[in-house]
Order: structure tokens, then C-alpha cells, then sequence
């Protein structure tokens, strides 16, 4: 189980942020999942499909479309996939919302087929 923190807004598809601003979040994100990846002592192995439960924990109580949080999710995929050493390609996401949390979370579950 890999636990994340909640997305910065601008990484959501609605957001209408400056590029560069989206850019530094991006990445910033994608590393930020590359580390908690490699230390939460995940291992994948082979190079078959990986289910990969995801499990929004939102700050609020604000309805949420679920395509818009895994496209909000997105940098912290690419980062979890660098940080395991596969390519993304092998995920295959389901996702969910559960209960509301200060500050939000995201809970990213994976396993092989």
C-alpha cells in the first residue's frame, strides 16, 4: 500500500493554471510518488498487468467526478511507476471514493494479475 497526499489542484484538468506553474507541480508530484513508492517496500515483479486500486480520501465534502480525480492522479502514477521500476503501461487503475479526511489523501493499492 502506497499512501499519497492529496493532489495539488492544479494538476486537476479543470484547473486553469499557468503552464509552468502546472509543469513545476507536475513534477514536483511525480517525484514526491517516486519516493513514497521506494519506501513503502511495494515489489513488483515479472512483466505482467498490475491492478492498481486507488482510493480518493478528499478534504471535503465537494462533489467529485471520478474521471477527473484519476486525470488529477496522473503525476503521482508516473512517479509510483518510476519509483517501482515499471512502466505504466502495466497498470490497469480501478478506482474509488471513500471518507473525507483532513487535508485529503490518496491510498494507491497494487497487485499482479
Amino acid at each position: 500500500m502506497i499512501e499519497l497526499i492529496w493532489p495539488p489542484r492544479c494538476l486537476h484538468p479543470n484547473s486553469r493554471t499557468h503552464w509552468a506553474a502546472k509543469a513545476k507541480a507536475t513534477k514536483g508530484y511525480r517525484e514526491y510518488a517516486a519516493l513514497a513508492a521506494k519506501q513503502s517496500g511495494v515489489k513488483v515483479a515479472g512483466d505482467g498487468l498490475i491492478d492498481v486500486w486507488i482510493t480518493f480520501r478528499p478534504p471535503s465534502k465537494a462533489r467529485r467526478d471520478l474521471d477527473g480525480l484519476l486525470s488529477n492522479i496522473k503525476a503521482g502514477l508516473d512517479g509510483i511507476a518510476d519509483g517501482l521500476g515499471v512502466d505504466d503501461y502495466r497498470f490497469r487503475p480501478r478506482i474509488d471514493l471513500g471518507d473525507v479526511v483532513k487535508g485529503g489523501g490518496v491510498i494507491v493499492e497494487l497487485r499482479e494479475r
